[in-house]
């Protein structure tokens, strides 16, 4: 086998980038129903589909992983939540815009959430979040909503079975 010298371009050298990310994902439920926003038109990835709140975390802003998701969920629909553990991890790509073919590995934890406020709103989210809607939606019917695509099985952990 030949041997590569250190320094030396390698087999891997042609492989795109790929950068790690953590986000967590918020399953909040009051009364039967859980909170689900809607992706704007102007979304570049799943424009006009359901999730519920979250995101990405932030590294030099995020130290608790419950603050993060506290932060998220009151970005994204003004609400203060009590975090609860998670059920489900799973993982996307998504392309990475900085760099030229690299592409972004994003490892989440969905978390059962208890609201301490019902008032949902847009009003805190920031341009990026890209939401248009949100929602309150009986337990039963979630399962039924155009989800984004990375979100469907986290959706059947999360649900009870029908029956």
């Amino acid at each position: 086998m030949p041997s590569v010298d250190a320094g030396a371009a390698g087999p891997l050298t042609a492989v795109p980038p790929v950068r790690l990310q953590f986000a967590q994902k918020a399953f909040i439920v009051s009364g039967g129903r859980l909170l689900l926003v809607r992706k704007a038109a102007s979304d570049p990835f799943h424009p006009g589909r359901w999730e519920v709140p979250g995101g990405r975390l932030e590294e030099a802003a995020d130290l608790d992983l419950d603050d993060h998701v506290r932060r998220e969920v009151w970005e994204e629909v003004g609400l203060k939540i009590d975090p609860g553990p998670p059920f489900h991890l799973w993982q996307w790509f998504m392309p990475d815009q900085g760099t030229p073919g690299g592409q972004i590995r994003v490892v989440a934890a969905a978390r059962r959430c208890r609201p301490v406020t019902l008032d949902a709103t847009l009003e805190n989210q920031d341009v990026s979040d890209h939401l248009d809607r949100c929602a309150w939606v009986p337990l039963r019917e979630a399962g039924g909503y155009d989800l984004i695509p990375s979100l469907r099985p986290v959706m059947r952990a999360f649900l009870p079975p029908a029956g």
